[in-house]
């Protein structure tokens, strides 16, 4: 190995927050402790710019480089002797030691590195970082060490990235395909923009194809993809082809060993007939395997996409053919038609249109009787469409392939396509149909505004062909105005003159619908009552919208049941919206719907918000948030991300609640919409309110609700009135509270929100007169008794117990009190709960929760972590101790400080060590 002293800038870096998160605590550290962390991903990642972005940010201490040296092997330092350099770097002051490619190493420095990393004291004060290349398996020296692993980029970030490295001037297509290429790898984008003249990257002229050739992922992958012997090269290739028509990453190892034997047969090979592969050459000794393949069980796959993808395209073209032939005769043995046919597509020589296999691949993408996954019948519809000359055929498969990626949960692969059927002539029907999927595509990762027109778009071409489609696209250009917080536009979509329900368009049946797509009758009947709701009569919506949910108990289709438990939320009809939720929920999973996954799980956390049960709500949108982030659904993510504010606001601490407003105003101000906004506003101000800022809560909230052109999406800003008359009475604008009751009244008689009722009575109580707010007092208690949910009746209860014992009417304030802070305890409302503990103190009454029987509240898992914080570990120190990584113990760490109503490390502290003290109940008292 050899070494250098280095002092430089932080390099810029996009993305990869979660990762300098943990580098910066590594960091931050150091004056007092050090440790290892060992960094890998596939070439092309950025390894290399992270530790530099670590080595520029580190000021508090030297920074060493160490790279892979000349040594012959066995000449490197042994594991005592690196240990003690280690040692003596950090004695006058912290050090970081990078070390980058590590896995180039030498087996003689690779074990010392190895060695010394394990067991380098954390008093040391020296931050080790080693990177190694995630093409292949961690080698053995390095796999005890804590893991941080680079993804690839999401869309979002990778087109953040592209805008960077153009000054945007990338036009928006070209923009759409080097994203969707480049496949979340930054180096690899880089390298495709490089590749680009000034003319093709604005569109002026055609993008060479492929547009990422052999060369290009070749000097990426810098070598990567190479092995030998040839054997092993014909395994690599065949993995390679496999995965292909997999729709995933990995592949049946039979399969591979079926195509490899048939490819040294003369039938399958004779481009290059050859001796049957060697044994150490096929799946089945997991020891004999290239290093670039990694096998579970009974399947195979590549440890990097960027190797796969390289290893195919520098095949030589005709060994490539042969191997897709070989693979088209196994799988067609085996009866699997659709991915046999589209390897049969991928051995054919040259460009030329091929009619026959065309029309073939898509009957057999198009036939829902074939079992496929979406991924697989959109790439069969693509090559389809590549292999069709006629050119309104070509854009018909073109929008069929964009469909299946939609619901495959890949809009960055349907947009492409989309761009492809467009620029060909083709009928109505067929634009219609793209404008269709175009305008799903935007009202989930786009402009709403964009969306709205698209569908309205899309109802028009289809009107006349294919009137389902048409009243589909219609009644989701509505869901696009709602979101936007556009009610005219919603109205005016819904009007009876604009495109009905009719009977679907004769097209094939691909197994499962466009999301959005329902029968005719659910959106007559959801249209119908969506209008008649939005006009204030809820008469005239009960019938409709009861018979969309209705039909729901029935139904098994998830684009029904989601439609059934929107229908049901605007009834207000919570548990029918959970029911019918959760089924949808089961139902796209079952299908493999990753689009279809996160809304209902949006669907579901907006049921338990309304039920009152935030931590139900919490974890729904925390899954959410993951699926709609994976596949690049930014406006659901930040609807996942305006609830967990919501949920955070009444059991976090403030950074919390920020950091998800944050993200979810950021995208809901870019792409138009108001609802998500007017939520997390919502939530920033609920959060000001819990922890005693009423001032800064009602400035908030009066923008929300007061008339005027700032006031919040139309069906949401009614339900932040009780926040605001609370927080307003308590800044003394008594006047702006009452303003707004009128509206709230209206609303609560409305009868589709079943808490409205007794916060009207709450709201009523905080402005009258004390010989009346008494009885409202009462009379919101009741009403709570008749609706359920703890917080808001918790709410409630420690309104009226302060009221109380500011009337010196003590006995009767602790009851009120104490029943609130149970309430708010079993709602995980620990920021309202230490309102109610400060209300029992004063009164001198001893608050319960705190003592002994604390603990038993925790999980045995947040019972571990908690006894070791509250020992004085750091989150890391939890990791390592528990083999966990941070986030898992900043996850559950969150959760204890919510269950235990605590808001520091020292009240968790105090609250441990009187649990340990009040003995060994206490001690075992975790319930699962």
């Amino acid at each position: 190995m050899t070494g250098e002293t280095t002092v430089s800038t932080a390099a810029r870096i996009h993305g990869r927050s979660a990762q300098r998160r943990v580098l910066r605590a590594l960091l931050d550290q150091l004056p007092t402790r050090g440790g290892p962390i060992l960094v890998t991903g596939e070439p092309g990642l950025g390894r290399t710019a992270l530790l530099s972005w670590a080595a520029g940010s580190f000021r508090t201490g030297p920074v060493f480089r160490l790279a892979p040296g000349r040594e012959p092997d066995g000449a490197g330092p042994t594991p005592g002797e690196l240990l003690a350099v280690l040692r003596a770097a950090a004695r006058r002051a912290p050090a970081l030691v990078c070390v980058d490619d590590a896995h180039l190493l030498d087996t003689s420095a690779r074990a010392a590195l190895g060695h010394a990393a394990e067991r380098l004291p954390a008093a040391d004060r020296v931050g080790l970082l080693v990177s190694v290349a995630g093409h292949r398996a961690v080698d053995p020296d390095f796999a005890p060490l804590p893991t941080l692993r680079l993804d690839p980029l999401t869309p979002p970030r990778a087109a953040a990235l592209l805008d960077d490295a153009t000054d945007g001037g990338a036009d928006p297509a070209v923009r759409e395909r080097l994203v969707a290429e480049a496949e979340g790898n930054p180096a690899l984008l880089l390298a495709l923009v490089r590749r680009l003249s000034p003319a093709e990257l604005r569109g002026r002229l055609p993008l060479p194809a492929p547009l990422a050739d052999a060369a290009t992922l070749a000097a990426v992958a810098g070598g990567a993809h190479t092995c030998r012997p040839a054997a092993a090269g014909d395994l690599l290739l065949t993995v390679a082809a496999a995965v292909r028509a997999s729709d995933g990453p990995d592949v049946d190892a039979g399969l591979v060993l079926d195509a490899v034997r048939r490819l040294r047969t003369p039938s399958a090979g004779a481009e290059r007939p050859g001796p049957p592969p060697e044994p150490a050459a096929v799946p089945g000794r997991r020891e004999a395997l290239p290093e670039q393949l990694a096998q579970g069980g009974d399947r195979l796959r590549f440890h990097s996409a960027l190797v796969r993808r390289t290893v195919h395209a520098t095949a030589a073209p005709e060994r490539r053919r042969a191997v897709h032939r070989a693979l088209a005769e196994a799988l067609e043995n085996g009866g699997r038609r659709l991915p046999g046919l589209l390897h049969r597509s991928w051995s054919l020589t040259g460009p030329a249109p091929a009619q026959s296999l065309a029309d073939r691949l898509a009957s057999a993408a198009g036939d829902g009787a074939v079992p496929a996954p979406y991924g697989l019948r959109a790439t069969a519809y693509a090559r389809a469409a590549d292999l069709t000359a006629d050119g309104a055929t070509r854009a018909e498969r073109y929008t069929a392939a964009a469909e299946q990626y939609l619901l495959a949960g890949r809009p960055d692969r349907a947009r492409p396509l989309l761009a492809a059927a467009r620029a060909r002539a083709a009928p109505a029907a067929v634009r219609g149909r793209a404008e269709l999927v175009r305008g799903l595509t935007e009202l989930r990762d786009g402009p709403v505004g964009d969306a709205h027109q698209s569908l309205l778009l899309a109802a028009s071409l289809l009107a006349g062909d294919a009137p389902a489609d048409a009243a589909t696209a219609a009644l989701a250009a509505a869901d696009a105005a709602w979101a936007a917080g556009d009610l005219e536009g919603c109205l005016a979509t819904l009007a009876p003159g604009s495109p009905r329900a009719g009977e679907p368009a004769a097209r094939p049946h691909t197994g499962a619908e466009l999301p959005g797509k329902h029968p005719a009758t659910v959106v007559r009947d959801h249209g119908a009552g969506m209008r008649a709701l939005l006009q204030g009569r809820l008469d005239r919506a009960a019938a409709p919208l009861g018979q969309v949910v209705e039909r729901g108990r029935t139904d098994h289709r998830p684009e029904a049941l989601l439609r059934s438990a929107a229908a049901a939320l605007l009834l207000g009809n919570v548990d029918a919206a959970r029911r019918a939720g959760a089924r949808a929920l089961a139902a796209a999973r079952q299908l493999g719907s990753e689009t279809l996954v996160p809304q209902a799980l949006e669907y579901l956390a907006y049921a338990e918000l309304r039920a009152g049960r935030h931590p139900q709500a919490r974890a729904h949108a925390e899954e959410g948030l993951r699926v709609a982030l994976r596949t690049g659904q930014r406006n659901t993510a930040a609807h996942h991300r305006a609830v967990l504010a919501l949920a955070a606001s009444i059991e976090e601490d403030p950074d919390t609640v920020a950091r998800h407003v944050t993200a979810a105003l950021s995208t809901a101000r870019r792409h138009g919409l108001a609802q998500a906004a007017t939520l997390a506003q919502w939530a920033e101000a609920r959060a000001d309110l819990g922890r005693g800022r009423p001032f800064d809560a009602a400035d908030r909230l009066g923008l929300l609700v007061m008339p005027g052109p700032g006031r919040g999406h139309f069906a949401v800003w009614r339900l932040a009135v009780p926040c605001f008359v609370e927080a307003a009475v308590l800044a003394g604008r008594h006047e702006d509270a009452a303003g707004v009751l009128t509206d709230f009244a209206d609303w609560a008689a409305f009868g589709a929100d079943r808490q409205a009722a007794a916060q009207l009575a709450r709201c009523r109580a905080l402005l009258a007169p004390p010989e009346g707010a008494d009885g409202l007092y009462r009379r919101a208690l009741d009403r709570h008794d008749e609706a359920g949910g703890d917080f808001e009746r918790a709410r409630t209860a420690l309104l009226y117990g302060k009221w109380l014992r500011r009337r010196r009417r003590p006995r009767e304030a602790r009851d009120r009190l104490g029943t609130a802070l149970a309430g708010f305890e079993r709602s995980g409302a620990g920021v309202w709960a230490a309102q109610a503990r400060d209300e029992l103190r004063a009164l001198g009454a001893a608050p319960h929760g705190r003592g002994s029987g604390a603990l038993t509240r925790l999980t045995p898992q947040q019972l571990r972590i908690a006894r070791h914080v509250a020992e004085g570990a750091t989150n890391r120190e939890v990791a390592l101790t528990l083999a966990v990584s941070t986030r898992t113990v900043d996850y559950h760490l969150r959760r204890v400080f919510a269950a235990l109503g605590i808001r520091s490390r020292l009240e968790l502290a105090r609250v441990v060590g009187q649990a340990e003290r009040a003995g060994p109940a206490e001690k075992t008292g975790a319930q699962p």
